[in-house]
């Protein structure tokens, strides 16, 4: 497990962080998330299934969010955080989407995301498993050695290649905290930072796209 002795400035944290909150946080998001997930059909236009989320998050105790919630459909997966949806698309019986949300639970920032398909599309279905693979490699990379971040986005496009998958660099991972961390000193993306990140206070996003179609898929989650 990789350990942190001396915390970076990058690494600050607000008068009411608690480790054990950030993972309880953590774990409330992914519950939401999965039931979103489970609540998306096809038929459904983004804008309609945003709405959908918003409601279950609430349900699950959501106490705000940090960053509004995001989910794509089919081309628009090959989007990163900050550019808007193309239209209002439908989800379709062969298709694929994916939801990036950011709550706050227990004044802790969860972040949270994930790919999900609709139907029987292979390919489909290769590049969703393939987001969760590629993020399961390079945190296990970073809890088996002393890895910066750098390194670890280095080799993330290093893992995407070798599964066949083109990683999007454009994103980076990012900071959280206790609520709000845009009041500490900045972080920045975690794929800018030489030292080693400490647990419960980065998230590595890894985002994807098949090499010829137009879809990807994104994955995201606390490394701890």
């Amino acid at each position: 497990m990789t350990t942190h002795h001396a915390r970076h400035p990058r690494e600050a944290i607000g008068a009411n962080y608690s480790l054990d909150a950030m993972r309880a946080a953590q774990a409330q998001t992914w519950r939401a998330l999965e039931a979103i997930a489970a609540a998306i059909t096809p038929g459904m236009r983004e804008s309609e299934a945003i709405a959908l989320g918003e409601d279950i998050l609430a349900h699950h105790g959501m106490e705000l969010d940090w960053h509004p919630l995001v989910i794509r459909f089919g081309p628009n997966t090959l989007k990163i955080f900050s550019e808007k949806n193309d239209g209002d698309l439908v989800l379709g019986e062969d298709d694929i989407f994916f939801i990036d949300m950011g709550p706050v639970f227990l004044g802790h920032e969860g972040d949270a995301g994930a790919t999900f398909v609709t139907g029987h599309d292979a390919e489909m279905a290769a590049c969703a498993k393939a987001a969760k693979t590629l993020f399961e490699r390079v945190r296990k990379i970073w809890h088996d050695g002393d890895v910066g971040g750098i390194a670890l986005y280095e080799a993330a496009a290093h893992e995407a290649e070798k599964l066949g998958w083109e990683l999007n660099l454009e994103i980076k991972g990012h900071r959280v905290s206790d609520y709000p961390h845009r009041a500490l000193p900045p972080g920045g993306q975690l794929g800018t930072l030489d030292d080693v990140p400490g647990a419960g206070l980065w998230v590595l996003e890894i985002q994807i796209r098949h090499p010829t179609r137009p879809f990807g898929a994104f994955y995201e989650d606390l490394l701890d």
